[in-house]
């Protein structure tokens, strides 16, 4: 399996803009920018688009582990925030934190806990980014 994500930037770093497109259409010609990324400007950027990929890989992750230990969610919210830091020269990426609230009816919390340390640890998107401090708030919600 192979998925392909393209982009086409125009101009020099910050009054240059770009689009970012995906091979499914689901992103096409989406505009970005230098004050998209770093600044105030509405819009999408890199980061962004990591952190939502994050968090639907993590999303369907736990779904399989709790589909492994007889759990089934009604809804599982994840949030991905994506820290961007300043370095000497220019930024990195230092770190995601997962915000992660599952509505899973008579579950047992402990056995919850296991399955999202898991997921955590068995997402594709998790494994790519493993250079980095990748944290997590799990609760199962109401």
């Amino acid at each position: 399996m192979k998925r392909k994500g393209s982009a086409v930037w125009k101009g020099e770093i910050k009054a240059g803009s770009g689009t970012v497109s995906t091979e499914s259409g689901a992103l096409e010609n989406l505009p970005y920018s230098f004050a998209k990324r770093f600044g105030d400007e509405a819009g999408t950027n890199p980061e962004e688009l990591i952190g939502a990929a994050h968090a639907a890989c993590f999303s369907m992750a736990l779904s399989g582990v709790l589909d492994s230990h007889d759990m089934t969610a009604d809804e599982i919210a994840t949030t991905a925030t994506v820290t961007v830091v300043p370095i000497k020269v220019g930024f990195e990426i230092a770190s995601v934190h997962l915000t992660v609230r599952a509505k899973i009816p008579g579950a047992d919390p402990d056995k919850f806990a296991e399955a999202a340390a898991a997921a955590k640890a068995g997402c594709p998107v998790s494994k790519a980014l493993a250079s980095l401090e990748i944290t997590m708030d799990a609760a199962l919600a109401d």
